[in-house]
C-alpha cells in the first residue's frame, strides 16, 4: 500500500553535532506507528519535520495529494483565541463537522468557554487534543498526548483513538498507551531509524537483540584490530617489507572503530538508604479533611508497614497530593489522627518541580552551592561524576535550571532526591518527562529499595511494576485499598479510575477491603507441590546459571574468537540462552514468593 506520508533520508545538525542521519518515517492509511527513543534523540524534531514545521538540512518528504495532517505539539500556542472553543474550531477544515468541536471539548471535561490564557496544563492539553481530533484527519502526529492528563482522560483517549480511521504516529512514555494503540514501531537511535512491523509490546525484546548484536560486532572488530596489530608488530613481512596495504587496512579498521557511534549512555540510579525505620511507618485513624463542601478524605483508617509500596490513584482534583501530605504529617487533618513511626527519614519528589529555582545552576542544585562535592549515601562524590550518572555533561554544571528541558529537570530532581539518605520515599508523579530507559532503571531501584514507598502516578504500567497495593479514590472522600497493581485493582473493582461501572463477566471476586480493614488473604488456596518444589529449587538453579554465565562471559572476552570462531559462536549463543533462562527463573521465583507471602498474610 502506498504511504500517505513518507519522510526519508532526513539529516539535521545542531551545534555541529548530527541529531538526525538518514532517518525515515513512512505511514500508510490506518496504520498506527509509535516513535520511540531516548530523551534528546530527536523524536519531537523528527515529528515536526514530518508535519512540515521544521526545515531539515536534507530530507525527501512526500504527502499523498489531498491527505490532511494534524500535529499535536507538546506546548500548544493559544495566542489570539478568546475561548477554548474558538481555538478548537480554528483547526477545522472545509466540510468538517462543526459540532464535533464542542462534542470533544465536553467529552474532555471542558465547556468551550475557558480563557486559554488562564487554562492549566491539563486543560490546555485537552483543548489541543480536541483541536487535532475534531477534523478526523487522514494522518495524526501526536507528541506526548497523555502529558498532564489524568487516568480517566487517558483511558477515554485510548478508546477514542482506537475508533478513528486516521493513520497515527505516536510519541509517548506511557507503555500501556503505546502497547494498546501501536501496530508498528520506529526506533530512533543515534540519529538513525529502525522499523519493526510489530507494536510496542515487542519493542524492548527487539531493541535488546539489536544492541546485543551490535556489541558482538564491536567485539569481533576489536579482536580483528588486535590480530592486525599483532601482525604489524611481530609478522615477518611487517618487519621486512612493511606491507602498506595491510597497514592501511589496520588504519581503516581503527577509523571504523573510532567513528562507530556507541549506544547512548544509561542513567545510573542509586538510592542512599538510611537506617531501618520502625516496623510501623504510618498509621491513620479515622482521618478526615475537607475544604468547604469539597470532601477530600472521609474516615480513612490505614496502616503502612515498613517495606510497603502503596500507589495512590484517582482523577485530577480527587486530592491525591493532599492525601500524601496528610499521611506524611505535612498537613493536619480536620479530625482523626496520623501517627508516624520511629526513625523515619523521608525524601519527597514533588510533581511540579517547584523546589527548583530556575536561576540556580545545575551543579549548585546538587551541592547546595559553594562546593564541588555531593554527599551520596554519606560519602562525598565530585559533582561532575554524579552528574554523569544522570546523563548530564560536565559543561552543563553551570546551566541554569530554567534552561533545562522537562526530561532534564526530571532527572535533576531524581539526582537530588536520591542522594539524600531515606527510608521513606514519597514520589508524586515521578515518571513525568522521563524516557522509557530511565523509567526502567527507576523501577529497578524501587524494587531493590528496602524502605517504604508512597507513589502517586497516572502511569498504569509503572504502577503495575512497582506497587504492592493501590489506594484509589471512590469519590466523596472515600478511599479504598486493593492488593496488587493497577491491573489487579481493575479486575477486582470492575472499572478504572473515574470510569462508569461495567459488568464483570469473570467469576465473582471477594469484596475489596476498605482501607481501615486489616489486610486479608486474596485466596484460600495453598501452594501446590510443584509450586513448593519450584520455590525450593529455583534459587539453586539461578545460582548455577549465573556461574555458567560468568564462565561464558570470561570465555568470549578472551581470545576464543581467534582460536576457534565456531566455538565462540556457540558460546555466545549459549550465553544468550543462559541470560534468558536466568531472567525467566528469577521472574518465576518472584511470582511464587509473592504468592506465598500473600497466602500466609
Amino acid at each position: 500500500m502506498a504511504p500517505l506520508l513518507h519522510l526519508r533520508d532526513v539529516a539535521l545538525t545542531f551545534g555541529g553535532q548530527p541529531l538526525l542521519e538518514a532517518a525515515e518515517i513512512a505511514v500508510s492509511a490506518g496504520e498506527r506507528v509509535c516513535l520511540v527513543g531516548r530523551n534528546g534523540s530527536g523524536k519531537s524534531t523528527l515529528l515536526k519535520i514530518a508535519a512540515g514545521l521544521v526545515e531539515p538540512d536534507h530530507a525527501e518528504r512526500f504527502v499523498q495529494p489531498g491527505s490532511t495532517i494534524r500535529y499535536l505539539p507538546q506546548e500548544p500556542d493559544f495566542t489570539g483565541f478568546a475561548t477554548s472553543l474558538a481555538y478548537v474550531e480554528a483547526g477545522l477544515g472545509p466540510g468538517d463537522d462543526a459540532y464535533r468541536a464542542q462534542y470533544l471539548l465536553t467529552e474532555l471535561g471542558l465547556t468551550g468557554q475557558e480563557n486559554p490564557a488562564s487554562m492549566s496544563g491539563g486543560e490546555g492539553r485537552r483543548a489541543a487534543l480536541a483541536r487535532v481530533l475534531a477534523p478526523e484527519p487522514d494522518i495524526l502526529l501526536l507528541d506526548e498526548p497523555t502529558n498532564h492528563l489524568d487516568l480517566p482522560v487517558i483511558e477515554w483517549l485510548e478508546q477514542e483513538l482506537k475508533s478513528l480511521r486516521s493513520a497515527m504516529v505516536l510519541i509517548s512514555h506511557d507503555r500501556r498507551f503505546l502497547t494498546s494503540l501501536s501496530r508498528a514501531t520506529i526506533w530512533l537511535d543515534r540519529g538513525v531509524t529502525r522499523r519493526m512491523e510489530k507494536g510496542f509490546g515487542d519493542f524492548e525484546a527487539w531493541r535488546d537483540e539489536v544492541l546485543a548484536q551490535e556489541e558482538l560486532e564491536r567485539h569481533k572488530l576489536d579482536r580483528k584490530i588486535a590480530r592486525e596489530e599483532d601482525w604489524l608488530r611481530y609478522g615477518v613481512s611487517a618487519r621486512r617489507t612493511r606491507n602498506q596495504r595491510r597497514l592501511g587496512e589496520l588504519h581503516a579498521l581503527r577509523d571504523q572503530r573510532r567513528n562507530a557511534r556507541a549506544a547512548q549512555g544509561n542513567v545510573r540510579l542509586e538510592v542512599s538508604e538510611a537506617q531501618t525505620s520502625g516496623k510501623l511507618v504510618i498509621e491513620a485513624i479515622d482521618v478526615a479533611k475537607a475544604y468547604g463542601d469539597n470532601v477530600i478524605v472521609k474516615n480513612l483508617s490505614l496502616r503502612v508497614a515498613r517495606g510497603d509500596r502503596i500507589g495512590i490513584v484517582g482523577p485530577n482534583g480527587a486530592g491525591k497530593t493532599t492525601l500524601i501530605n496528610l499521611l506524611t504529617g505535612a498537613l493536619a487533618p480536620d479530625s482523626g489522627k496520623v501517627k508516624l513511626g520511629t526513625a523515619l527519614e523521608m525524601v519527597t519528589l514533588d510533581q511540579r518541580r517547584e523546589s527548583l529555582d530556575p536561576e540556580t545552576p545545575l551543579g549548585d542544585v546538587l551541592t547546595g552551592g559553594g562546593s564541588d562535592q555531593v554527599m551520596v549515601g554519606g560519602q562525598p562524590r565530585h559533582v561532575v561524576s554524579y552528574m554523569k550518572d544522570f546523563l548530564f555533561q560536565p559543561i552543563q554544571r553551570g546551566t541554569p535550571v530554567g534552561a533545562l528541558s522537562g526530561g532534564e529537570r526530571g532527572r535533576l530532581m531524581l539526582a537530588r532526591a536520591l542522594a539524600k539518605p531515606s527510608n521513606l520515599l514519597v514520589l508524586d508523579e515521578p515518571t513525568n518527562d522521563l524516557d522509557l530507559e530511565t523509567l526502567d532503571l527507576l523501577q529497578e531501584l524501587l524494587a531493590d529499595y528496602q524502605g517504604t514507598v508512597l507513589l502517586v502516578s497516572h502511569d498504569r504500567d509503572f504502577i503495575d511494576r512497582v506497587v504492592s497495593s493501590v489506594l484509589i479514590s471512590d469519590g466523596d472522600g472515600v478511599w479504598t485499598e486493593f492488593a496488587g497493581g493497577y491491573s489487579d485493582m481493575l479486575a477486582q473493582r470492575g472499572r478504572g479510575v473515574g470510569a462508569k461501572a461495567r459488568p464483570v463477566e469473570k467469576a465473582p471476586v471477594a469484596a475489596p477491603k476498605p482501607a481501615s480493614a486489616p489486610a486479608a488473604s486474596a485466596s484460600k488456596r495453598k501452594l501446590s507441590f510443584n509450586e513448593k518444589h519450584a520455590l525450593e529449587t529455583l534459587p539453586k538453579k539461578i545460582e548455577a546459571l549465573q556461574v555458567e554465565a560468568a564462565k561464558l562471559n570470561a570465555a568470549v572476552a578472551g581470545d576464543l574468537y581467534t582460536r576457534d570462531p565456531k566455538l565462540f559462536a556457540k558460546a555466545t549463543t549459549r550465553l544468550d540462552e543462559v541470560t534468558r533462562e536466568i531472567g525467566e527463573a528469577e521472574e518465576r521465583w518472584l511470582e511464587l514468593e509473592m504468592l506465598r507471602e500473600e497466602i500466609g498474610a
